[in-house]
């Protein structure tokens, strides 16, 4: 769901509330379309966060100080950093009935707009100076739109006027009349949300709803004197910047809609301070250890789907495993049938016959359609189908058992995802190594993190693998004799130390070891055991997945406490 025209006048009234006037302090990027402001303003800091996401795209005042989501900034973040510190900002706000919020920053020497477009599947974010494009979080070129080219050094032009729709402010009886004639056999709120500005379904929904206590009505069943007066009301509010903002809640209590003034036609209504507010709640929290959680959800409903089916099938293949005597049974069936086919008479469905002059005699199904040469060639025929199945299922049962740990790792990946891009590989990693059923979702775009990197205090480099694809590359940049780290038993992080063939002091061994235990399945348990080898006795898995390995040579494992990087406690 998209930010609404009202919802966008409110977030402008609440920002000039709290922030025109104040100084931006530190600059962040989330991710390529998602920046963080810090601004000191009513000798208070406040965060706000401006994301041109074209599925989510939002501008609202955080409650916590927003991180820094990616290793190396782009373009447009560079340019946040150098150019809007230390500015202020004068005045916010938003074209009529317009989705677009413009910060004006001021310096002494300076002017400069951040203009954030909520336009869902248009969204953008741009940083323009003097009428011209700096840079923006989204570029379009005239091979994508050739009306509105969005590059840097081209003049800003904002989106299309509506013109074929009218303001709310203008609207009188026959003007609703007019709109209701056009397309009568359209739904009431359909009509308003093609023929007046600003109208979001979901208020286009409530005003008919307040006008005729339903919202199924067709255009041409309305009065549009009721319909006028509903549609008043709301304007009245948004004329006086009346703003009860809040979020609509489903019969599951999952967020469905948000809106700046109040919705009474369809779920539970929770009404909020701020705008901000409502949309935190909708959107779920940007920082913190809920953070992104709307984006995890689906996906780790697929990984315990695919991890449901490959467990489903290492039991089953377990199961063939221990089935060695039936497959016996075939090939003495088919020496027997065989040996006594003389004996069996035309329409004899079955055979009682011994194999071990010692054992039980037993009884061997026919099938009268076929010669006993023929049974016992069946016979024969299905010993070798099995004998060969048999033969695989060890080589079988450890690539499934591989695939249930490469799944293990992938759920603990996206736990540690800490950015729209990490979640996203974890998705893309699903979708690739066909685990993944269903629709498939665009990932975002926008660099993959790196592995963390931490010098001691003695001077040790080490590297803290995120993900599958960062353990993998660890492993194909370390030295023969770097030292590598992992949870014991568990998936988790790759850790390396780069000794430079020096010997490792024991407090570095101990802080990488403690990174790694943090960084695994077992980040909750007081103690957990870490294994060591030097990276010349560590092999990537013949048929493995993605950054598993075989240890060939141990040194001795350290037993440590679990321990965060220092800017993650």
């Amino acid at each position: 769901m998209s930010i609404d025209t009202f919802t966008t006048a409110a977030l402008v009234d609440e920002f000039n509330a709290k922030l025109a006037g104040g100084r931006v302090q530190d600059t962040v990027e989330l991710d390529r379309q998602t920046f963080g402001l810090e601004v000191y303003a009513n000798r208070q800091r406040h965060y706000l966060l401006l994301s041109g996401d074209n599925q989510n795209p939002r501008a609202l005042i955080v409650p916590e100080k927003l991180r820094r989501g990616v290793q190396t900034a782009s373009p447009l973040g560079l340019l946040f950093r150098r150019r809007i510190e230390g500015m202020r900002i004068n005045v916010v706000r938003q074209p009529p009935w317009e989705r677009i919020i413009i910060f004006e920053l001021v310096a002494e020497d300076q002017a400069l707009q951040i203009i954030v477009e909520l336009i869902a599947r248009r969204a953008n974010l741009l940083l323009v100076e003097d009428g011209t494009i700096l840079d923006c979080a989204r570029r379009i070129g005239p091979q994508d739109n050739r009306v509105r080219i969005i590059l840097p050094r081209h003049n800003y032009v904002p989106p299309p006027l509506q013109t074929d729709k009218v303001a709310p402010d203008t609207l009188t009886p026959q003007a609703v009349d007019r709109l209701l004639r056009r397309s009568p056999d359209d739904k009431a709120w359909s009509v308003l949300v093609k023929g007046v500005l600003g109208f979001s379904p979901l208020i286009a929904r409530e005003a008919v709803y307040r006008a005729y206590q339903r919202t199924d009505i067709k255009a041409s069943q309305a009065n549009p004197y009721n319909l006028h007066a509903a549609l008043e009301s709301f304007v009245h509010r948004i004329l006086r910047h009346e703003w009860k903002p809040g979020v609509v809640y489903d019969e599951n209590d999952l967020p469905s809609g948000l809106s700046a003034l109040p919705i009474t036609y369809t779920g539970r209504w929770e009404p909020k301070e701020t705008a901000s507010e409502a949309l935190n709640s909708f959107f779920g929290e940007i920082e913190g250890p809920a953070a992104y959680e709307a984006a995890r959800k689906p996906i780790r409903a697929q990984l315990e789907k695919a991890r449901q089916r490959v467990q489903r099938k290492l039991n089953a293949l377990e199961r063939e495993l221990v089935d060695q005597a039936e497959i016996e049974t075939l090939r003495q069936s088919g020496e027997l049938v065989l040996a006594y086919q003389y004996t069996i008479d035309d329409g004899q469905d079955a055979l009682v016959a011994q194999y071990d002059p010692e054992g039980e005699p037993f009884t061997i199904k026919l099938d009268t359609s076929l010669t006993p040469l023929e049974n016992a060639q069946r016979y024969f025929e299905r010993y070798e189908k099995k004998k060969r199945a048999r033969d695989q299922l060890p080589e079988r049962i450890q690539a499934t058992q591989q695939e249930l740990d490469f799944l293990d790792q992938l759920d603990i990946d996206l736990e540690m995802a800490e950015n729209w891009q990490d979640i996203g590989e974890v998705q893309d990693t699903l979708q690739k190594n066909g685990f993944w059923q269903g629709k498939r979702y665009a990932q975002p775009k926008g660099g993959k993190s790196a592995p963390r990197k931490i010098t001691t205090d003695e001077g040790f480099i080490i590297w803290v693998g995120r993900n599958a694809r960062q353990n993998a590359q660890l492993l194909d940049r370390c030295e023969p004799y770097d030292l590598w780290l992992h949870a014991r038993g568990v998936p988790g992080s790759h850790v390396i130390i780069k000794t430079n063939a020096k010997e490792v002091p024991a407090a570095v061994l101990e802080h990488a070891a403690s990174l790694a235990a943090y960084y695994s399945k077992l980040r909750q348990d007081t103690k957990v055991q870490v294994q060591i080898a030097e990276c010349r006795h560590v092999r990537k898995m013949k048929g493995g997945k993605l950054g598993q390995v075989t240890i060939h040579k141990e040194r001795d494992g350290l037993l440590v406490s679990p321990a965060p990087l220092e800017d993650e406690e």
